[in-house]
């Protein structure tokens, strides 16, 4: 049986691998690092979703990291591969509003303004648990750090994972502050796989009339000639 200090201790790493992942998502460029790197941030969600399922041995915890590990570690991150190997981008150099550093600056900020008035408003919470206000704290700062990716990155198919991040920053704030349902995680996944197919239509035919988006279609291989024509 793992000791409930070990498991804080290990709480308390990932929960600091999730902010140096929502870091990476503001400053990186290349396309398949930001894809790995979101993997990643959500394979840290299902190891904490597992440990704090150890501590208060909940299996709607576990089954809530079973759903995560299916569809944003392996699932989501393998469309939008598939969508960035067909529409051929492997960068997004441009950056809106904020730079990289400015970006990681402004995040620093917002992450100090949540621990200030997270230490009014849940007083309690720290006084008799540090660990879950820390993971709250954490929570909302990376809800509010993938709205800034949403904001500075250019590329539809960026800032869907800005909005994959701030979902995940929902996710780890219902782990620690409140008693996340099993029907509103499912939900939440829904949501995001249709959010990544729009996201996918968007990219190839936003501004694009109906023949020249059927064209657009055929040059990415994302509809075949047969299905065209019918």
């Amino acid at each position: 049986m793992i000791e409930p200090s070990m498991v804080s201790s290990l709480l308390r790493i990932c929960l600091i691998l999730v902010l140096i992942s929502a870091a990476c998502l503001l400053t990186t460029r290349n396309l398949s690092s930001l894809v790995r790197t979101y993997a990643l941030q959500s394979l840290i969600l299902v190891a904490i979703a597992i440990l704090i399922g150890v501590i208060e041995n909940n299996s709607i915890l576990l089954l809530i990291a079973g759903i995560t590990l299916v569809s944003k570690v392996i699932g989501i991150p393998w469309f939008i591969r598939i969508i960035q190997q067909r529409i051929k981008i492997q960068q997004d150099l441009k950056f809106s509003y904020l730079q990289p550093g400015g970006a990681l600056m402004v995040s620093m900020l917002l992450i100090l303004l949540v621990y200030l008035c997270f230490s009014r408003v849940l007083k309690d919470l720290f006084t008799e648990n540090s660990l879950f206000f820390m993971g709250s704290v954490i929570g909302v700062s990376l809800m509010l750090m993938g709205l800034i990716a949403i904001f500075t990155r250019q590329l539809a198919i960026t800032k869907v994972i800005g909005y994959l991040s701030m979902e995940n920053g929902v996710l780890l704030f219902g782990l620690f502050v409140t008693e996340l349902p099993f029907i509103t995680e499912f939900v939440i996944m829904v949501d995001l796989i249709i959010l990544v197919l729009l996201t996918t239509i968007l990219t190839v035919g936003m501004d694009s009339s109906i023949d020249a988006y059927t064209n657009r279609l055929k040059e990415f291989h994302l509809w075949s000639e047969e299905e065209v024509q019918a």
